[in-house]
């Protein structure tokens, strides 16, 4: 087996430094994609995957993208909810590509919520 080059290396930091942000409390937001498996069956790994690629194509460093099991409204799937610090948490219903990458760019990065696609504001927090 080859070993690793510093490119290869570069890779792994790059992969993992979400999580290391986390820990250190450097990041400004976190976006939790619901995915129990009524959201799997409405679509939410299509929604994660865009909210993913949407942050490496733009080279975002301080958003933790994270998962969580079934929220409880199955009917309202896929769904996920956006916690900007020093802010009340923010759930949206409904989502599909196009809707997470407006949420990421309006809510997450400008910080103006989508009114559209929100069902509830301030039911919960991690800070």
């Amino acid at each position: 087996m080859a070993g690793l080059t510093v490119e290869d290396l570069k890779k792994i930091k790059a992969a993992h430094q979400a999580t290391a942000t986390l820990r250190e409390g450097g990041f400004r937001a976190k976006v939790t994609v619901h995915m129990g498996t009524c959201g799997i069956a409405a679509g939410s790994r299509k929604v994660m995957t865009a909210l993913i690629d949407e942050v490496a194509k733009r080279e975002i460093k301080d958003i933790v993208i994270t998962t969580s099991g079934c929220a409880g409204l199955c009917s309202r799937e896929p769904m996920a909810t956006v916690e900007l610090v020093g802010k009340p948490p923010i759930k949206y219903v409904d989502l599909n590509e196009e809707k997470i990458v407006k949420i990421l760019t309006e809510h997450v990065l400008a910080g103006n919520p989508v009114k559209e696609y929100a069902l509830v504001m301030g039911s919960e927090t991690t800070y």
